[in-house]
């Protein structure tokens, strides 16, 4: 049985900085975010599906997604939200095993945001928290994303709750320092999940 750990982790929390560290120890990371991306691409028949279900209005004048129209659209409406889930879920889910299949290191990660709320911790062996508290989380996400409080506040309220994915996870990293201090946390993980990935 191979070795599959989830990485999850609110905005804000470092799951970007912990994935790269894992990559460069040679851990094949495989990121939800990547892959809903690419399941939407020009052309692709889930494009085709969400254009059917919102309209020509999700789409930039190139033909693309226009991401940002449609996330706003969603996260004002809980039956949108449910819509568009539906179409892309599946398809996200799919290319993601394939991708995990494919993955050739000792152990492989899965990377995703929505770990536990879409059921991808299913496809784990087991689930990796980054954690950090929300003002950290808000902190992080306005310097880096340039996003609004208040939309950075929506997508918090939209995910599930920090506790709850502490019950959850089998592994926690508190990302509260420098990075130096996330990086030695990962080390020890990194060997644990090696000695793992051999039985």
């Amino acid at each position: 049985m191979r070795l599959i750990v989830g990485l999850t982790g609110g905005i804000g929390s470092g799951k970007s900085a912990a994935s790269a560290w894992f990559e460069q120890q040679g851990i094949c990371v495989v990121d939800a975010d990547v892959v809903a991306r690419e399941v939407v691409q020009l052309g692709s028949p889930v494009l085709q599906q969400l254009v059917a279900s919102f309209g020509d209005w999700v789409l930039l004048e190139n033909g693309e997604l226009n991401r940002r129209a449609l996330r706003e659209h969603v996260f004002a409406d809980d039956q949108a939200r449910h819509t568009l889930n539906q179409i892309t879920h599946p398809a996200i889910r799919a290319a993601i095993v394939e991708q995990l299949e494919q993955a050739s290191s000792p152990y492989v990660m899965l990377v995703s945001p929505l770990l536990f709320e879409s059921q991808q911790n299913e496809l784990t062996s087991r689930s990796l928290l980054i954690d950090a508290s929300i003002e950290l989380q808000i902190q992080r996400a306005s310097m880096r994303d340039g996003q609004s409080l208040e939309q950075i506040q929506n997508i918090i309220a939209a995910q599930m709750s920090r506790e709850q994915k502490q019950q959850r996870a089998d592994d926690i990293v508190l990302n509260d320092g420098e990075l130096e201090h996330l990086y030695a946390q990962l080390r020890s993980l990194h060997l644990k999940y090696l000695a793992l990935s051999e039985q």
